[in-house]
């Protein structure tokens, strides 16, 4: 597992949550300058902020560190926003089932 790859799945499940950096950064309890790093590969989770970003999500640690990626969905062919919208309606399926 890259820096890289942690980077961007945080990144995609804070798009697919809405959520700015900074907001993100408030639930979690660390800086918006943090999260940056972590989504650009310049930096690198604690094991106490890894489990916090799982209990926030919903995902295990496994999955935010590329070990589990679970289903995978082909995106090729398809505009960002309509990933993007893959990605939102996936987090509201998960957040409903969680009820």
């Amino acid at each position: 597992m890259s820096y890289y790859d942690f980077g961007e799945t945080l990144k995609r499940l804070r798009e697919s949550h809405g959520l700015t950096q900074s907001e993100l950064g408030s639930h979690i309890g660390i800086s918006k300058a943090v999260i940056s790093k972590y989504e650009t590969g310049m930096g690198y989770p604690s094991l106490d902020v890894l489990t916090r970003f799982s209990k926030y999500f919903g995902v295990s640690t496994d999955f935010l560190l590329g070990i589990e990626r679970g289903k995978t969905i082909d995106v090729s062919g398809l505009t960002d926003r309509q990933i993007e919208i893959i990605h939102q309606t996936i987090a509201e399926f998960n957040k409903n089932n969680k009820s």
